[in-house]
């Protein structure tokens, strides 16, 4: 019988991505290779302007590289047409912006179940899943409350809630805790843990090293170029390793 090895849920083979042209062009990504497996939390560490948002947004399709070739479950971003793309991202890929992105006009528990509902999930079955989720990052008692009526925090949760929501086997988060005090930034980083434990794939930037010893591996960039790989998970050598 033969044994499968792991299973490929997000790869990036030979991506670069470059800004402008010409002299004023800036390269944020330089021939970049990647493969995060099910199962597996990766930290992307480094020093502000090194490509780690640039990273995440190829990543997640939010972005097209230049060169190079990015992969979700196999399946090439850059042969899809917009809505197949769209599709791919609600259904497999859970996406924790910096500027949260959540909908004013819907309330906490209406801006988690959107994606799914967008995708075809009854209401009544995304309602339920939505509530979940918000549970998991312990703030279930806020549901019904409007973005204007939450803290900078508070946001931040609905956020991180959004992108567990449902079965997504990509999760993408960049600095999900920064403005989240220290005993509610752990309790999300278990929740990224718990997924990667599940089965997903999870990409975590972050600057903090106590936040990347949660991961499975730490990959440092500088320059758009990965320059270093550790093995993390509360290793001591990750814990005081340098950002930059």
């Amino acid at each position: 019988m033969s044994v499968q090895g792991p299973q490929q849920v997000l790869e990036l083979a030979k991506v670069s991505r470059t800004f402008g042209q010409g002299a004023t062009a800036v390269a944020a990504l330089r021939d970049v290779d990647l493969t995060i497996n099910a199962g597996e939390f990766v930290a992307v560490m480094g020093p502000s302007g090194s490509g780690k948002s640039s990273l995440l947004a190829l990543a997640g399709g939010l972005d097209r590289p230049t060169s190079g070739a990015v992969f979700v479950e196999s399946t090439p971003l850059a042969g899809l047409e917009l809505n197949a793309l769209a599709r791919l991202r609600r259904r497999a890929v859970g996406y924790v912006f910096q500027d949260f992105n959540l909908v004013p006009t819907l309330s906490a528990v209406e801006n988690v179940a959107l994606p799914l509902e967008l995708d075809g999930v009854p209401a009544r079955k995304a309602h339920r899943q939505a509530l979940d989720a918000l549970r998991q990052v312990g703030i279930p008692g806020l549901a019904d409350r409007f973005m204007d009526e939450m803290s900078g925090g508070q946001q931040q949760r609905v956020a991180i809630a959004r992108a567990i929501v449902g079965s997504r086997r990509l999760i993408l988060a960049d600095e999900p805790t920064g403005a989240l005090d220290s005993t509610t930034g752990h309790g999300v980083m278990e929740v990224l843990r718990s997924r990667a434990d599940d089965g997903a794939a999870v990409m975590l930037v972050t600057h903090e090293a106590r936040h990347a010893a949660w991961a499975d591996r730490v990959v440092f960039i500088r320059d758009g170029r990965i320059v270093d790989e550790a093995t993390a998970m509360h290793d001591p050598a990750v814990l005081l390793a340098p950002a930059g």
